[in-house]
């Protein structure tokens, strides 16, 4: 019965009517609970759901990526963490004695040393990378003098931990551990003692070094008394005084060194030739090696490709910090190796620029006066002054170390990134982009304010600079350098103190920083391209070889040879081909067409040269 009719009066005199309706009420409401009881106690607990899985989770995060216009990563604004004033520390690695003979061939070692410092400063981020340092490599002993010095600046109060590593150089196999030695002060000031040259012995740890290289030394050992099979190490540590700001930022002060790397077989598979003297570069313009006609080269020149690296003096501008741009999940598996797919891409990365940048005995090592016109043009040198229209890579460490090389459009990279490569990996760095030189008619001095970057490119020479010797004065050089790089996008916004940066590292060169979507800057790369191409038909190809390829056979040099016969219309590889069909589908019915012909047996078309000539 409703509970409206409680309102209603009773003509019969019997009992309320609201009484009725609530007895009703409550007899139906009582047997309703009753029964949701038993429905309760019928249905079984579903178990609550878990929306947090790692499925899940990556699902999320590919979402977040995707439908985000910026993703994350590029330039950080993140400031360096306030301390107190730290001091400057210069290190001295003199040298090691009784080292063991890792090459069995020779009875001796190719010794050098990697120094890591670390400290209790805060880091603007976790994944910033250490300090680190190597010495050159002294071939063929077993007592290495270096007599290399390391200078940093912002070393804290509360002291340092300096892990000097041993090996011996064995490319293009690993290189075999020697031992190590790890250096800690609790507390440095002006008033520490430090310890001064010729430096204080350390004993090398052995446990990490090779079995192989300590059990023979051990059995050579075996029939001498009082000769002892552990290595020493003589390091030096002066405090030179307290540094200057900024404060909280540990950098390398110096010494500015340089090293070249050396590749003749990627220089042939990049078809990139270079004088075989390197005065040459400064005599005159490089000549193309050869040309349709026969005609030879004025002198001689080899394939080879340059890898360069040059320490700058610190500190790096603070607002030159870039993180690397996580376009999609996967990338952020390869900077940080999680994962399976991620361990993987990152072995193969680092395997890469241990190819790219090799230690051998071709490299080539040498020091300059920091911040000196002798520093620009030791750089010069490096980028071959402004000789065939090269374009450079370049990647600048948090730490100021700028590592170059020459690349194009006839260069590529499977899978990664020619910045990924460069940087090694690196999470943080400070700037990445590309680079050209340009030679001016006339010298721009320092004290000249002169006119804006468009009218200064008229002052340039278009095409060949003049057959008369290259100068080797700095002032006569341009340096046109930009942010083009996708994996780090560093912002337009830094490039006045990446300007100010280089130009105080190299006195005398005209440093000119443009943004890559400025049309000047697409222009200028588009009239290095057409000079480079004058030059002679390139070898185009991919490397698409396994990173754990680590020779080549006969076979391979013969088909480069062949390759470079061919010139640009030789043989190209699959993706290569690949690709050419989809941008121009016609070409599908002349591959269809030809393995038509092959299982007829009817020969196929042989092309005309007007048709494989570029």
């Amino acid at each position: 019965m409703s509970t409206a009719n409680r309102d209603l009066p009773d003509t019969n005199g019997g009992p309320s009517q609201d009484r009725i309706a609530t007895a009703s009420d409550g007899a139906v409401t009582g047997e309703q609970d009753q029964h949701t009881e038993v429905t309760n106690e019928k249905q079984p607990i579903s178990p609550p759901h878990r929306s947090n899985t790692l499925k899940d989770k990556l699902k999320n995060q590919k979402t977040k990526i995707k439908t985000k216009t910026n993703p994350p990563g590029g330039f950080d604004p993140t400031p360096i963490p306030d301390a107190p004033p730290g001091y400057t520390v210069k290190f001295i690695f003199h040298r090691a004695e009784n080292l063991p003979a890792a090459d069995l061939g020779t009875g001796s070692s190719d010794p050098f040393l990697t120094a890591t410092l670390t400290t209790s400063l805060p880091k603007r981020h976790r994944e910033d990378p250490d300090l680190r340092y190597r010495t050159r490599t002294i071939r063929k002993t077993l007592e290495p003098v270096w007599e290399e010095e390391w200078i940093i600046a912002n070393v804290p109060a509360s002291g340092f931990k300096l892990k000097c590593r041993l090996y011996d150089e064995d490319w293009p196999d690993s290189n075999d551990r020697l031992g190590n030695v790890t250096i800690v002060e609790p507390r440095i000031g002006e008033d520490w003692p430090g310890f001064a040259p010729p430096g204080r012995e350390f004993e090398v740890k052995k446990r990490s070094g090779s079995k192989r290289a300590y059990i023979l030394k051990a059995c050579s050992s075996a029939f001498s008394r009082g000769v002892s099979i552990t290595p020493r190490l003589f390091v030096s540590a002066i405090v030179l005084g307290k540094s200057d700001p900024p404060h909280g930022h540990m950098y390398t002060v110096g010494p500015t060194y340089y090293f070249k790397h050396f590749s003749p077989m990627i220089g042939r598979m990049m078809g990139i030739k270079v004088n075989r003297d390197e005065v040459d570069d400064e005599n005159n313009e490089e000549r193309p090696s050869s040309n349709n006609n026969g005609k030879q080269p004025d002198r001689a020149q080899k394939y080879d490709f340059q890898a360069n690296e040059i320490q700058l003096a610190g500190p790096v501008p603070p607002k030159l910090y870039h993180r690397y741009v996580e376009f999609t999940p996967i990338i952020g598996l390869l900077f940080r190796g999680r994962g399976l797919r991620g361990r993987l891409l990152n072995k193969a990365l680092h395997h890469q620029h241990d190819r790219i940048y090799n230690f051998d005995k071709g490299t080539e090592w040498g020091t300059f006066p920091a911040c000196t016109e002798e520093a620009s043009l030791q750089f010069l040198k490096m980028a071959h002054f402004a000789g065939g229209g090269r374009i450079f890579t370049y990647v600048i460490t948090c730490d100021g170390l700028m590592r170059f090389t020459e690349t194009g459009k006839e260069f590529g990279i499977d899978l990664l990134s020619k910045h990924t490569m460069h940087s090694d990996a690196e999470i943080y760095i400070a700037c990445s982009g590309e680079f050209l030189i340009r030679r001016l008619e006339k010298p721009k001095h320092i004290d000249e304010s002169g006119p804006s970057v468009p009218d200064h490119h008229d002052d340039i020479i278009e095409g060949e600079p003049p057959k008369s010797p290259l100068p080797v004065n700095p002032h006569y050089y341009q340096l046109v350098i930009d942010n083009d790089s996708g994996t780090y996008r560093p912002d337009k916004s830094v490039l006045p103190d990446l300007q100010e940066f280089l130009q105080r590292n190299f006195p005398g060169l005209d440093v000119v920083t443009m943004a890559c979507d400025d049309p000047e800057d697409q222009k200028l790369k588009e009239a290095q391209h057409k000079l480079r191409h004058k030059e002679g038909n390139r070898i185009n190809m991919v490397l698409n070889r396994s990173p754990s390829a680590s020779s080549f056979s006969s076979d391979d040099v013969s088909d480069l040879d062949e390759m470079e016969r061919a010139g640009e219309a030789g043989r190209k590889s699959k993706r290569e081909r690949a690709w050419e069909m989809i941008e121009e589908p016609w070409r599908i019915k002349e591959v269809t067409g030809a393995v038509a012909n092959r299982f007829s047996g009817t020969p196929a078309p042989v092309p005309s040269a007007s048709t494989s000539a570029n």
